[in-house]
């Protein structure tokens, strides 16, 4: 059984016991694919070396705007890199201004 657990800091994805370990994995390889360091990958994402460690290790649930910036850098999906699908290509992107833009208020 598959589910994603997606709460307000972070998204996590199960299947049994295998997701969580698969997205930990993932991060890992795609940094050693492109022969950088944790550090590096921790400059990006603006944390410390030690708290990327942790995600790659699996210590630590990775938080969904640090999935967004690894999907953008990596130049692939949040649901490559979760494990939920083998196709490493990124969707099409959203046009700025379209209607379903995230930054567009809904709210007076």
């Amino acid at each position: 059984m598959r589910f994603l657990h997606i709460c307000q800091y972070a998204v996590t994805a199960h299947t049994n016991i295998t997701w969580g370990e698969c997205m930990h994995e993932q991060i890992r390889n795609l940094r050693e694919d492109k022969d950088l360091n944790q550090k590096d990958i921790a400059k990006i994402l603006n944390i410390s070396r030690t708290t990327y460690s942790r995600y790659e290790s699996g210590l630590l649930d990775i938080p969904s705007i640090s999935l967004i910036k690894l999907a953008d850098f990596y130049g692939t999906s949040i649901d490559y890199i979760v494990g939920l699908t083998k196709e490493k290509k990124p969707y099409p992107r959203r046009k700025k201004g379209s209607i379903l833009s995230c930054n567009t208020k809904y709210y007076n």
